[in-house]
């Protein structure tokens, strides 16, 4: 028999209950014991929906109150000094330190450094190691939780972050090597595996993502010896299935096949090459998974195809097959319920499937495979009908979008000046001081705005009402950072809903969602827009509000865009052209509106590009061509406008060094990125005495703006002091980390002016020394 199987589901809940949740915990408003009991209730009903549409294998320990990374690192007692632990089970208090940073009246701990998960939009707390690391078993959270489901009458199966997938994420305090560390890892996975077999649990689901990437003989060798002490040895324990997903395995499938584990999940939606290089080397006793619904997206599946496949996967296997059909990968990318969306566009909507929809896809494969087209003709019909109506709309392809993007010529994508000739013309026109100030485009969105905005959108406000309020925020902020001494403006994106989504629902081609909303870290959830359609600007999008800002002030305003690549990697991009495409159209949007920004008197244009290092393949060999395509497309956005016009760009946390060439030709005057968790480490990249050549300037971020503490001057200072010595004076801009949406007024107001105090130091002391 078939098993239908998922590899995880969305944490937040269908109203994003565990993100209320969360805020209202760290408000004060709900105590520990309230919030704890509502994340078993989100467990609970997660598992039993699950259960109800026929999943067999129903995971668990696949929530987190933050992030699954960090649940590993405090299970295992990776937990850097300075947090207050000194063994046994991890506080509450403990762990959103880590996640979030502590704050009072004296300077608390920073949070964990942040990055993206693999090529996703989420984001996850990597653990600090050093070597000499010592770990122990805190608490069993995967048998607390088998334990939980089992007796709310849910038998499921655990998942675990694997061994050498957790060392590899982790950063060194020092200059040791995690993987070095394995030796002590393994046996705090063997008890933890030990204790779960010994309360009955069947089966475990070990992720080792890292198996999709190019990995070095170290880990292969590190693969091999932790599952050889895992599932290889005499100790009893559950069967093991191995799951990779994001990407094929490749050249480490051989390393994955040979393991002695009782199973391997592979990703066939975005790894179909492993398939046949699988069903030749795989073990006849070796269960077979097969990621057949995209985790990542939201289309449907193409049941008649995907059903195919599977019945080659059992023909080929024969006799006992031990199949297993399940989501490409963990379904914590995409929403959790389709049915709720009752605004969507009725025959866009029919094209769609969220998590709950996706796992009903599931089932239907399942149950196909094993009694026949018969027994799921009517999704079978429905798949038919949603793939023939997608094919054949004539709302999907727009000739004239296409004879656009076929004019696009090389000097469209070439600024007229290199940056020394455009410098010269911006700091004439700019005359900003040294070590300029900024922030990165938002302000607070407080309850006041949002209440504003809903009322807009339930009809109870009239849009000349809503733009009178939007203009108030705007003239208070525009006056409140005049006072603060800001140097380069910034009028607050108070009418924007969501960095894409605010873009999207000005473009054609774009649908939007009620409650489609995906975690990204914490409480963090963005409803990503769907992209079904060419894309193409019906009218301007920030024109209006950028000149209504700029005509408060004397100082430079900026105008605030997000890019194209950031613009198609957080949405659910369209699977039916090559994204490069997709790109291509969005970029030309762009251009349009940069174009009129600038006619508009606006000096200085931000691009937002935090998604441009995230969109990279996970196999370097595919690198090249993605590179060339992104560089050309934010290029064709920024390109038109004048010398003495400067473009920024902003970034998130992310590893530079391998994309240098790539940021330096994307030809922005200037970059700003988050780089105050890791003490200005990131710089490096762009570091004088590093080799570098990127010649423009840069914002390192001084402010960690994810955790609500409010940095010193004395700190900001110093952040300031270690970017002087990787960079020279006259790149430097002072700015934050990131936007300060998500930040409360009574953080961002004193930790403005202890940034702004940090810079007037930073001009004095060089002043100083001359």
């Amino acid at each position: 028999m078939t098993i239908a199987s998922n590899l995880g589901f969305p944490r937040i809940g269908r109203r994003r209950e565990l993100k209320f949740a969360l805020d209202r915990h760290w408000a004060g408003e709900l105590d520990e014991a309230g919030l704890l009991t509502e994340a078993a209730r989100l467990r609970a009903t997660h598992w039993r929906l699950q259960q109800g549409l026929g999943i067999s294998h129903v995971p668990s320990g696949d929530f987190s109150l933050y992030d699954g990374v960090l649940d590993t690192a405090c299970m295992i007692g990776a937990i850097p000094p300075g947090y207050g632990w000194s063994g046994g089970p991890v506080s509450l208090p403990t762990y959103f330190a880590l996640a979030r940073g502590t704050r009072g009246d004296t300077p608390g701990q920073p949070a964990l450094e942040m990055t993206k998960w693999f090529d996703t939009n989420y984001h996850y707390l990597v653990p600090r190691l050093a070597a000499g690391q010592r770990f122990e078993l805190t608490e069993n959270r995967p048998l607390a939780l088998f334990e939980e489901a089992r007796a709310a009458g849910t038998r499921t199966r655990p998942v675990l972050l694997g061994p050498v997938s957790f060392l590899l994420l982790c950063k060194p305090a020092d200059d040791s090597d995690p993987l070095d560390l394995l030796d002590g890892v393994l046996p705090v996975y063997a008890s933890l595996l030990r204790e779960l077999a010994e309360a009955g649990c069947g089966w475990v689901q070990m992720d080792e993502p890292c198996l999709a990437l190019d990995l070095p003989e170290k880990a292969r060798v590190a693969l091999a010896l932790a599952y050889g002490t895992l599932a290889g040895g005499r100790q009893p324990t559950p069967d093991i299935l191995l799951a990779s997903y994001f990407g094929a395995m490749g050249d480490n499938l051989a390393t994955a096949i040979r393991l002695p584990v009782a199973g391997l999940h592979l990703d066939l939606v975005r790894g179909a090459g492993d398939l046949d290089a699988a069903l030749e080397a795989m073990r006849p006793e070796m269960w077979l998974s097969l990621g057949l619904v995209d985790g990542r997206n939201v289309w449907r599946t193409d049941l008649r195809a995907a059903l195919a496949t599977a019945r080659r996967v059992a023909t080929a296997r024969g006799g006992d097959r031990r199949l297993m059909v399940a989501p490409s990968c963990s379904l914590l990318h995409v929403p959790v319920d389709l049915a709720q969306e009752d605004r969507l566009d009725p025959e866009v909507k029919g094209w769609l499937a969220f998590a709950t929809q996706k796992l009903s896809e599931v089932a239907a494969l399942a149950r196909g495979l094993d009694e026949g087209d018969g027994a799921i003709r009517t999704a079978l019909e429905a798949s038919d009908e949603a793939a023939r109506s997608r094919r054949m709309s004539a709302r999907v392809h727009r000739p004239e979008v296409a004879q656009r993007v076929a004019a696009v010529t090389p000097d469209m994508e070439r600024r007229a000046s290199p940056f020394a000739v455009r410098r010269t013309g911006q700091q004439a026109r700019l005359e900003l001081p040294a070590f300029p100030t900024t922030t990165i485009g938002s302000f607070p969105q407080t309850a006041e705005v949002r209440r504003t905005r809903a009322a807009l959108a339930r009809g109870e406000m009239t849009e000349a009402a809503y733009e009178q309020a939007i203009e108030g925020w705007i003239a208070e902020a525009v006056r409140w950072q005049e006072d603060l001494g800001l140097d380069v403006l910034v009028h607050g994106e108070f009418e924007r809903n969501d960095m894409v989504k605010y873009f999207g629902e000005q473009l054609d081609g774009y649908a939007f969602t009620r409650h489609g909303w995906v975690q990204s870290y914490g409480s963090r959830c963005v409803a990503p827009p769907i992209i079904w359609g060419d894309v193409s600007r019906p009218a301007p999008m920030t024109v209006r509000w950028s000149s209504y800002a700029q005509s408060l002030t004397p100082r430079p305003m900026k105008g605030m865009l997000t890019g194209p690549v950031t613009m198609l990697f957080w949405s659910f991009v369209r699977d039916d052209v090559p994204r490069e495409q997709v790109c291509r159209q969005i970029a030309l949007a762009l251009r349009d509106e940069v174009n009129d920004l600038e006619r508009a008197g606006i000096a200085v244009i931000q691009v937002d590009e935090p998604a441009f290092r995230e969109g990279l393949p996970l196999r370097r060999a595919a690198w090249p061509d993605y590179l060339r395509w992104a560089v050309a497309c934010f290029r064709l956005a920024t390109a038109g406008v004048r010398d003495d016009t400067a473009i920024h760009t902003h970034m998130c946390y992310s590893e530079f060094n391998d994309i240098m060439a790539a940021i330096a030709a994307m030809d922005a005057d200037a970059i700003s990125i988050e780089t105050t968790r890791s003490r200005m480490d990131l710089l490096d990249a762009f570091a004088v005495e590093g080799g570098s050549s990127y010649p423009a300037e840069i914002g390192p971020g001084i402010w960690d703006i994810h955790s609500p503490r409010v940095p010193t001057t004395e700190e900001m200072a110093e952040l300031l002091a270690l970017a002087r010595r990787r960079l020279a004076d006259r790149q430097i801009w002072v700015n934050p980390d990131c936007g300060l949406k998500t930040r409360r007024w009574e953080e961002v107001r004193p930790a403005l002016e202890n940034l702004v105090a940090a810079a007037r130091r930073m001009r004095r002391e060089v002043a100083q020394a001359l």
